[in-house]
């Protein structure tokens, strides 16, 4: 499921952030910066998904 976000986050920012954080803040920064420039898109779509598996290994204790 990781790799299908990561994909998602470059190919379609929004969906990427959609699929990792649902509707939320994140997602209506995404639209905005998409809607701006494709490649600000990309980075906070990537930042988001990247974050989410960071703060996850850390509640498992991974870290």
């Amino acid at each position: 499921m990781k790799i299908l976000r990561i994909i998602a986050a470059i190919l379609l920012p929004p969906l990427g952030v959609f699929l990792t954080s649902g509707l939320s803040l994140a997602l209506l920064i995404n639209v905005g910066l998409t809607v701006l420039g494709y490649v600000p898109g990309i980075i906070h779509a990537l930042w988001v998904v990247l974050k989410s598996y960071e703060h996850a290994a850390v509640d498992r204790g991974a870290y």
